[in-house]
């Protein structure tokens, strides 16, 4: 098994890609380690090496985040070997009925709200899923749309910029209700 890797903006987050479908639907976001222990027997493996802080599951690739202290080239092969440990184990990379659920359309979302989420999930979505990341519509008040920054989205120096510069002015174009997007924890 070959696995490859690729720096994100966040210096604290790398991309792991394993040639493989990691999550068949969906994502799954593990910020500390237990919020994997009974969700995801590949987040638990990676939390077991010391000095992983945070662990995004995408489509077909593994966002892992450091703790501050280490260096890529000294933790880099120990996830690696995680990884590899974990697909040749055949255990599943999550257990379905203990993720958490996640937010969704909703019937009473109304057209504005829609149109922004749309936008969010294919133009956002897909472009900071290549720097191994994801935002997350988490509503709209008073022309302030509320994003919740994952995997290695969460805590890159650069996500201020992206929110501002990027997805702030994309909707600011197509929805002119929109005169802010803010971040939350």
């Amino acid at each position: 098994m070959f696995i490859q890797t690729e720096p994100t903006p966040n210096p604290a987050s790398m991309k792991f890609l394993p040639g493989r479908a990691v999550m068949e639907d969906g994502v799954a976001d593990f910020p500390a380690a237990d919020k994997a222990e009974e969700a995801s027997p590949l987040a638990r493996r990676l939390f077991a090496v010391d000095g992983v802080a945070g662990v995004y599951l995408g489509r077909d690739f593994i966002t892992v985040s450091k703790v501050d202290s280490l260096d890529w080239q000294s933790l880099k092969p120990a996830v690696l070997g995680a990884i590899m440990e974990h697909f040749m184990s055949g255990e599943p990379v999550v257990v379905e009925a203990a993720l958490p659920e996640e937010a969704t359309h909703h019937a009473e979302d109304d057209e504005l709200v829609r149109q922004i989420r749309d936008l969010i999930d294919t133009r956002v979505r897909p472009a900071v899923a290549q720097d191994g990341g994801d935002i997350v519509f988490h509503g709209f008040e008073r022309g302030v749309v509320y994003l919740h920054m994952r995997g290695a989205c969460s805590g890159c120096p650069s996500s201020v910029v992206t929110l501002k510069n990027g997805i702030e002015n994309l909707l600011r174009y197509y929805v002119p209700e929109v005169s802010e997007v803010r971040a939350i924890g």
